[in-house]
């Protein structure tokens, strides 16, 4: 027998007997197996976005610091420039009168002082 009959021969029996062995013993194996496998949670595994983006914020909140510390030591001899100012608020629609970029809570100017305030007084009706 030439070796190119012995392979025509073999080759055939070779693949029914792997074909067999694994549809009887190998598909039933792997389906128990996949069956017995505890799925994982993916929520446990996996950092939410909300955790992912309050530890990205925390994360440039400190080097922030780490910079403005870094810059604050020596510039302006320690003194905080901005101490006891408030951030200015943003109109809540744009407007277009005289006073239309001013804050509200402001005061303005206290012209009782002026001179002569009394004459104005009377000429107003006051």
């Amino acid at each position: 027998m030439d070796k190119n009959e012995l392979k025509k021969v073999l080759k055939p029996l070779i693949k029914e007997c792997i074909k067999e062995v694994l549809l009887e013993h190998g598909v039933s194996s792997l389906l128990s197996e996949s069956d017995s496998v505890p799925q994982r949670e993916p929520a446990i595994d996996q950092i939410t976005q909300n955790e992912r983006a309050r530890l990205a914020k925390e994360n440039l909140d400190r080097k922030k610091k780490k910079m403005l510390d870094a810059i604050g030591k020596d510039a302006y001899n320690g003194v905080n420039l901005f101490e006891g100012t408030t951030p200015t608020q943003a109109p809540s629609e744009p407007g277009r009168g005289p006073l239309s970029g001013t804050d509200p809570r402001d005061a303005g100017v206290d012209i009782t002082k002026l001179p002569n305030f009394g004459v104005w007084k009377k000429l107003a009706g006051n």
